[in-house]
Formats: C-alpha cells, sequence, structure tokens
C-alpha cells in the first residue's frame, strides 16, 4: 500500500472551534498532520499543542506563517481578524482555510480575493453545511430536478444556549450565526442569485441587552432571481438543544436536511416518545467539520475537491449585510446595492 502523502498545517487560534479543528486534524483527517498552533494569548497554544502531541507552539502568529514547514493553515481566530490573516497568510504562500466569514465587509471580501489571486494559493471558507449529512445529497436531488421548480426554501438554525450575551457583538446573529444559513440557501438554490432581503430581529432570550445590540433571534426572507422565496430563522436558546435544518420545495417535490437527535435511540414511556439530541454544533457537525477539513486538505494537495470559496464567502455576506441594513430601515433591501459595512450599520 503507498504511503499516504499528508500535508502539514498550521492552526491559528486555539479557543472553542479552533481547539475542535485542531483535534479532529490531528485524529481523524489521515492526509493531515498538525505541525503547529499559534495563538496570541499567553499560554493557549501551548496547552493545545501539548495536548494533540503538536511539537511547536507560537504566541506570534507571525512565526508561524515564517516557519517552512507549514504548508497551509487553518484559521480559526475571531471573525474581525479574519481578513488580516488571510492576507498575510496568501502573501507566506500557505494553502488558506479561514472560518466564515471571510470578511466582516464587502471591502473585506474584495481585500480577500486580491490577496488569494495575487498570490495563487488554494482559499476555502468553513460553511460547513455543505458537508453535514443530507445537506450534499439534497442539493444532488434538486440538481437532479427531481423537485422540479424551487419555490420555497428553509433553513434553521437554533444555538443551544446563550451563556454570556454581553460578550456577543452587534449583528453577530447575521454575520456568525444565519450567515451558515445563507450559504446553505444558497447551496440548495443552485445558479439562482439572491436579489432581495427582508429581516426582523430583536432580543427575546435576553432583552436587557437589546438596548447594548444584542440580537438573539431572528427570521429573514430571501428572494432569488428564479423566483424563489426562502425563510431563514435563528435563536440562540433552543432548550432541547443544537438545531440545524433545512428544506426545499418545488413544483415535483420536496428535500429536506438535518436531524438533531444524537443517535437512533428513541424511549417509549408512559409519558410519550422522547429521543436524546445533539447539545453542541461540536457534536452535531463533527462528521461536517471533518469532511471539509479533508477537501481541502486534499485539494491543497492537488486533488481538487469542490468547496466554497471567495464566491460562496460573498454571496453570504452580501445577504448579512441586506439583513443589517433592513433591520434598519424596516424594509426590504435589494442586494445589488449593499454596499454598507458592519460598522457602518452598527452606529
Amino acid at each position: 500500500m503507498p504511503v499516504l502523502r499528508q500535508l502539514t498545517l498550521g492552526l491559528i487560534g486555539a479557543g472553542r472551534i479552533g481547539s475542535s479543528h485542531a483535534q479532529l486534524i490531528a485524529r481523524t483527517v489521515p492526509n493531515a498532520r498538525l505541525a503547529a498552533v499559534a495563538d496570541p494569548v499567553e499560554g493557549a497554544a501551548a496547552r493545545l499543542a501539548q495536548e494533540l502531541g503538536v511539537a511547536v507552539a507560537y504566541t506570534d502568529i507571525a512565526g508561524l506563517l515564517a516557519d517552512p514547514e507549514v504548508e497551509a493553515v487553518v484559521i480559526t481566530a475571531p471573525a474581525r481578524f479574519h481578513t488580516g490573516l488571510v492576507e498575510q497568510a496568501a502573501a507566506a504562500g500557505k494553502a488558506i482555510f479561514c472560518e466564515k466569514p471571510a470578511g466582516m465587509t464587502l471591502a473585506e471580501i474584495d481585500r480577500v480575493r486580491a490577496a488569494v489571486e495575487t498570490h495563487g494559493v488554494v482559499f476555502r471558507v468553513g460553511f460547513n453545511r455543505r458537508f453535514a449529512d443530507g445537506f450534499p445529497q439534497a442539493r444532488a436531488v434538486i440538481e437532479a430536478g427531481r423537485i422540479g421548480t424551487p419555490q420555497l426554501l428553509r433553513s434553521t438554525t437554533r444555538d443551544p444556549g446563550l451563556a454570556n450575551p454581553g460578550a456577543v457583538a452587534p449583528w453577530t446573529i447575521f454575520l456568525e450565526t444565519l450567515i451558515h444559513d445563507f450559504d446553505t440557501l444558497n447551496f440548495l438554490n443552485p445558479t439562482a442569485r439572491a436579489v432581495q432581503v427582508y429581516a426582523v430581529a430583536d432580543a427575546l432570550v435576553a432583552p436587557d441587552y437589546r438596548d447594548a445590540g444584542l440580537l438573539d433571534t431572528a427570521v429573514v426572507t430571501i428572494r432569488y432571481d428564479n423566483g424563489a422565496i426562502a425563510t431563514a430563522e435563528a435563536s440562540f436558546a433552543a432548550a432541547y438543544g443544537y438545531d440545524t435544518r433545512a428544506e426545499a420545495f418545488g413544483s415535483a417535490g420536496m428535500v429536506t436536511a438535518g436531524d438533531l437527535a444524537a443517535s437512533s435511540l428513541r424511549y417509549y414511556g408512559p409519558e410519550g416518545l422522547a429521543a436524546d439530541t445533539v447539545r453542541a454544533d461540536t457534536q452535531s457537525m463533527r462528521g461536517a467539520y471533518t469532511a471539509e477539513l479533508q477537501a481541502f486538505t486534499d485539494t491543497a494537495l492537488g486533488h481538487p475537491v469542490d468547496g466554497p470559496g471567495i464566491d460562496a464567502a460573498e454571496d453570504a455576506l452580501r445577504i448579512a449585510l441586506g439583513c443589517i441594513e433592513s433591520c434598519r430601515t424596516g424594509g426590504p433591501v435589494a442586494l445589488d446595492v449593499v454596499e454598507l459595512s458592519a460598522a457602518e450599520a452598527a452606529r
């Protein structure tokens, strides 16, 4: 049996998602090797590296990017740093996997595009639902014409809790949560383009934080240029677990994807039917995270696998920014004129 060529990866950002991704790279992605971890918080990278048996840890991210052993980077730092880190990594000639969003403004997306194209590096953005069980299969059903003409689409994200509402930045529900749903809807309506959005959002979970800019509950309506109408909804407090589902209804049928059951176990008792549910994205999306990292690694090694890149990042962000403008104005927003930034919208 031939020896599998491994891609040496460096991880930037040793927080919750970074730690989860690092464990998957180290333990479940066969053609990847985690060679280094970087995080500017003192001790964070060293702790994660020690846990996973990684030899090198940096507090200086420039050190990781200058490391000749590191061929590619996985960026899991806070979203506001993504664009700058992509630019630095591209300039260092590294293949790049960046957690969503790739930028917080359309201008930042333009910078990401310029950096990746100028330096000719592989770039993927972490829209994991494209790799979650049921979602690529649903896309295949739609592409085969089995639901006919898409007419109604729906995507849902309900997070299991809001532990610290004061730490949630304004507009997070659109820029970092629902952006997954926007990409999912785009993915399930192939060849179509979103043209208009209307968003309603409020602080229903933590109303005391409304004046600080927290929005924890939202519903968005999206119109596409093929006539389809889509809805996306999010809540930061689903008491029953982590809930991500999607549905596409067309002239000839319907397809659904997503299941929050933790296993096939069902308990039937005097109180009725009960099932265990997943309680975190790192549990529900473990397979999806592994698959998207595997696809990125394969692509960086010269075996291209389809995956979301800069165009997908821009399309989803444009919807998110349109939602912010819709909340500010109270009306629908045409996406062909959306050029605002999150910072402008927050004022």
